[in-house]
This record gives C-alpha cells, structure tokens and sequence, in this order.
C-alpha cells in the first residue's frame, strides 16, 4: 500500500507495507463466498459479514508476518508482483470450493438495498450512498492518521529510510504488521460491498483490482485523494459510454486510457518543469 502526505519533505512515496497488494480482490472475493456460504447455512447475516473481514485481515497478516521482512529488501519489481502468488492460490481455492460450473447464481443482499431515492431518472439505494461514504471516509481517516497519529507518523518515517527508522528503536516488523492488518480489513469490507454492488463472482471481484490500478497510476503511488478522485472519475466515464452503441464494446478500456494519458501528460509537464530549472 501507498501513498503520499503533501505535507511530507521532498514529496517522497510514502510505503506502508512496501508491497503492492494484487491479492486485495482475491482475499475479498474468497472472504464474500465465506459469507455467503455462512448465511446460506443459517448463520446471521452481521456474524457472517464479521467473518469476512476477520478471514481477510487474518490471511492478510499472516501472508506480512511470513513474506514481509523478506520482501522489504528486494527489488521495486520484486515487491510489484510478490502478491500475485497469494492471488493465484485464493483464486483457485475458490474456484475449486465454490465452483460455478453449475451455474449456480450466488449473492450477497444487504438490508440498505431495498430503499433509496431518486436522482433524475437513476434509482440509488442507500448500499450505493454507504460505499461512497466509506470512500470517501476511508480516504479522509488515513490522511488524518498518517499526518497527526504516533503510528502513522513512524510509517512516514520508514518510508523515507527503514534502516534509520529501526535503529531509532521503531518495532518495523509491527509496524508493517498493522499496515498489513489494515489492509486485510479494508479488503473484507471492500469484498463484501463489492459482492452486493457488482456480483458475488470469483473471477469479477478477483481482477477488478487491476483496472484500480488505473486510478493509482494517475495518482503516481502519491496520492490518496487523486486516486479516490481518479477513480470517481473513471467510474463515471465508464458508465457514460454504456449508452453509446459505438463505444459499449471498449468502455472496459476506459481506465487505462486514461492511465496514459495521464502519465503521458504528467510525464511531459515534469520534463518542461526540469527544462526550466535547468534553463
């Protein structure tokens, strides 16, 4: 997980974990099955939602207590794709305990789903208003935390050296180890909400991370508010094209369309900044 405090000296990327977590859909996906197969049973619907997100933050934690401290000195490219192994086990452990060549329709419902408002001619229910709160709160809660908290100051501080950081006497592995922990957390309740508001399918929730990935691009890891606006913005675009015959069949393209236009543009406005300096 990354992300960048303007706030922070030189502008340097903030690492959380050190890790880019390609596993978070995966570990929501399996954590949503977990819930529905719980509810299905009989189990009540809230004690089978707390399971989700205590399978998610437990295998998450787990996977950063084992694989983190190996993995904080490796290579950029090394970390960008050490979670794409914990993806591919979930994913196939879900398509081998859950598996849908039946056909068997699976969902997960939310009491806030049965009542909304009207806006124009779009029908909102209040499951929709509670995640874009939970964005929006999310994003607000983690800036605060890491600019005015004891933890998150210290997370700041092994992002900008993690050798210094630990000879100051800073526990990096517990440290890293709620970095972890937090992510698992928010991958249980983005899988479940995901669950209700896409589909309760493996394969859907499992790889919808990578057109996330689109909005953090746009964001260059720094930003924790451009990427939930980059990400508003490319839902919204991506839906605007529904309606048009010509181009329903490529709106799956819109985020990373705008990826490289937004890198490319980012990439041309720092080279004419450093001309500048130079000149």
């Amino acid at each position: 997980m990354r992300t960048h405090m303007p706030a922070w000296p030189a502008r340097r990327t903030i690492v959380l974990a050190g890790v880019l977590n390609l596993a978070f859909g995966a570990l929501g996906a399996m954590g949503a099955l977990i819930t529905w197969s719980l509810i299905k049973a009989g189990v009540p619907g809230w004690l089978s939602w707390l399971a989700c997100v205590v399978f998610t933050a437990a295998v998450t934690l787990g996977y950063g207590i084992v694989f983190g401290p190996a993995l904080a000195r490796r290579d950029p490219l090394v970390k960008a794709v050490a979670t794409i192994g914990l993806t591919l086990i979930l994913y196939g452990l879900a398509d081998l305990l859950w598996t849908t060549s039946g056909g068997q329709a699976r969902s997960i419902t939310f009491p806030t789903d049965n009542s909304g408002f009207m806006v124009g001619q779009v029908q909102v229910n209040w499951t929709q208003v509670i995640a874009l709160a939970a964005g929006v709160v999310i994003t607000v809660a983690t800036g605060a935390f890491l600019r005015y908290t004891k933890l998150g100051t210290v997370m700041r501080a092994m992002a900008n050296d993690r050798d210094i950081t630990a000879t100051l006497g800073v526990p990096v592995r517990k440290v890293e180890a709620a970095a972890w922990l937090g992510c698992g957390v928010l991958a249980g309740l983005a899988g479940l909400l995901l669950a209700d508001l896409v589909a309760l399918d493996a394969t859907t929730l499992t790889f919808l991370v990578i057109s996330s990935l689109a909005a953090v691009l746009i964001a260059r890891l720094r930003s924790i508010t451009v990427t939930f606006i980059a990400a508003i913005v490319i839902g919204v675009l991506h839906d605007l094209l529904t309606p048009i015959t010509s181009l329903t069949n490529y709106r799956d393209m819109t985020p990373f369309v705008l990826a490289a236009v937004a890198l490319l543009v980012l990439s041309r406005h720092q080279v004419m900044s450093q001309s500048r300096e130079e000149a």
